[in-house]
């Protein structure tokens, strides 16, 4: 099973963050009797690209469903010809993989895939009564019964003695806290502001907003492992648990390939997994597609991008790579490379500021701090950082420099530092064969419509 979180950032107790220490105990037990990642990441920062490349366990780059909702068209509709992305011929999906494996497949979640599919192929229940194959609105394909945990999942198949694979989804950082548990939810002005902010009152709500969406994250998972308990089901299932991305309160995460847009949080607990084990190795997402398929006994095709983390031959990659592009109708391209002790940001449009028009520009996040702007109340680096011209190179020393503030690409003595995270980037780009092309007007103006 996939416990499947949107957009949610990991302020754990499990991952040594002092503030949720305490406060998302179900977590820490799952950690406890599992194996932890502390250095997991999204191959892109925003849901549908993110999704399209652990759905098939290749990287989104590859697939061209890089661009943030495409292959879309009105809700209710069958996409047309002209705006489909297939996936390339022979690959599949994992859950099309497992159910060649015998498995009972289901997802009681959001889609949100930029491909062009039939749903009822992936999964054998679950799906709206009206679902036509190649339907895939703005918003994407979904559950009937949404997020839960009693109907179109397990309890489903005809046969309990059916292996099977689903995934769950939890809102996380979009929704969760409102889950938060009595007594335990977080003020504004308790949770300190990275300083990258300005010190207003909607960062400190946004900000604060993130760590409770961690603990009302935790309540969501307790209830879901109950239904498991209950159903009989816990002891013969493993669990994965993971984000697609980091927190969409703050702006310098969802969207952006900074570290917190792309680190998340992996934990994987059940039979055969050793209990309490920490791993620090630079890891994928990827790798739980091919994890599963693994621990499933199904095909793994030779074209998985990921490995097999529980393999005793699993070995760390020296580099983990992510992209953003288009997302909604905000056009950009960033590439990233993060190696063991830094993350190499390239900005192919550095003449786009962070603020250039986006999704959530409506919100006080976006509003106070261009409001903030236009007062002088930034600091230089603020006010640089978010409204001015970005660097084409950005290198951060995660460890020294957290906030990634202090560009190392502009530091003469790690200039061979940032030629080897050049070169593995450009060797990964060609690679994947990302040439950088943007896509054509049929599609972009499909967008624009949507």
């Amino acid at each position: 099973m996939w416990i499947v979180a949107e957009d949610l950032s990991p302020y754990m107790g499990c991952y040594g963050d002092s503030i949720n220490e305490g406060h998302t105990p179900v977590i820490d037990k799952l950690a406890a009797s599992g194996t932890l990642f502390t250095k997991a990441y999204a191959p892109a920062p925003v849901c549908s690209p993110c999704r399209s490349a652990f759905i098939t366990g290749v990287s989104q780059i590859k697939t061209g469903t890089n661009h943030h909702r495409s292959s879309r068209t009105t809700d209710g509709e069958v996409v047309p010809e002209a705006l489909r992305i297939n996936l390339p011929n022979g690959m599949k999906t994992i859950p099309q993989l497992m159910k060649d494996a015998g498995y009972f497949t289901f997802n009681s979640g959001k889609d949100d895939y930029n491909f062009h599919y039939n749903r009822l192929d992936l999964y054998d229940v679950g799906s709206e009564d009206d679902y036509k194959p190649g339907m895939n609105g703005w918003q994407g394909n979904h559950a009937k019964a949404m997020m839960s945990v009693t109907e179109g999942v397990w309890s489903a198949r005809k046969d309990k003695d059916q292996a099977w694979f689903g995934q769950v989804q939890i809102m996380g950082g979009k929704a969760d806290y409102k889950y938060v548990r009595e007594g335990e939810r977080l003020a504004p002005d308790e949770v300190p502001l990275p300083p990258y902010f300005p010190n207003i009152p909607s960062q400190r709500k946004a900000w604060a907003d993130h760590y409770n969406a961690n603990r009302g994250s935790d309540v969501r998972i307790e209830s879901i492992l109950k239904q498991l308990e209950l159903d009989g089901e816990m002891e013969n299932t493993i669990i994965f648990f993971f984000s697609d991305h980091g927190s969409p309160t703050s702006l310098h995460h969802k969207q952006f390939c900074y570290e917190d847009g792309m680190h998340v949080p992996l934990i994987i607990k059940g039979k055969g997994i050793e209990a309490g084990v920490i791993r620090d190795e630079l890891v994928s997402l990827l790798d739980v597609s091919a994890t599963t398929l693994a621990l499933g006994g199904a095909e793994m095709p030779a074209y998985l991008d990921g490995q097999n983390l529980l393999d005793k031959n699993f070995k760390s990659p020296e580099y983990i790579f992510g992209a953003r592009d288009r997302c909604d109708f905000t056009i950009d391209r960033i590439r990233t490379a993060r190696s063991e002790k830094y993350r190499y940001i390239r900005n192919f449009f550095p003449e786009r500021p962070l603020m250039q028009p986006g999704y959530r520009d409506l919100k006080p996040i976006v509003t106070d701090l261009k409001n903030a702007y236009k007062n002088g109340e930034l600091t230089p680096y603020q006010e640089k950082f978010w409204f001015g011209v970005r660097p084409e190179e950005e290198l951060y020393d995660i460890a020294a420099d957290p906030f990634e503030m202090h560009n190392l690409a502009l530091d003469s003595a790690y200039q061979d530092v940032l030629k080897q995270h050049r070169i593995a980037l450009n060797n990964w780009l060609k690679e994947c064969g990302d040439n950088g092309d943007q896509e054509n007007a049929v599609q972009l103006k499909a967008t624009y419509d949507l």
